[in-house]
């Protein structure tokens, strides 16, 4: 893919981001990206259920979270931006080895 793609694809999914969040549906549109990435269409309608359940739970447990830890006032705090960043890397560390299992390596 050439990085002319790359950025397309990049901006098409930030666009799409924001037209889900603004609908209320993040999270839905987030499920069928990652049943899409992982290869799940096939998958058996049970085990997509349980797996539904546990990708809401997270993004759930995520952003009660997130609204627990907030330091109060309206504008971002040092220690907020900390914990988001800290959040951001824990995330890259899991996207980059689910896509190392995806591409089949170790």
């Amino acid at each position: 893919m050439s990085a002319e793609q790359d950025k397309r694809i990049q901006e098409a999914a930030k666009l799409l981001s924001k037209q889900l969040a603004d609908k209320g549906s993040i999270i839905e549109g987030g499920w069928v990206g990652f049943k899409l990435v992982c290869g799940l269409q096939g998958a058996p309608v049970d085990q997509l259920a349980e797996m539904k359940k546990a990708f809401f739970a997270g993004a759930s447990h995520l952003f009660s979270s997130i609204m627990c830890f907030l330091e109060p006032g309206t504008e971002p705090t040092d220690k907020d931006m900390d914990r988001i960043t800290l959040i951001y890397e824990e995330l890259q560390k899991f996207q980059k080895k689910l896509e190392a299992e995806i591409k089949g390596q170790p």
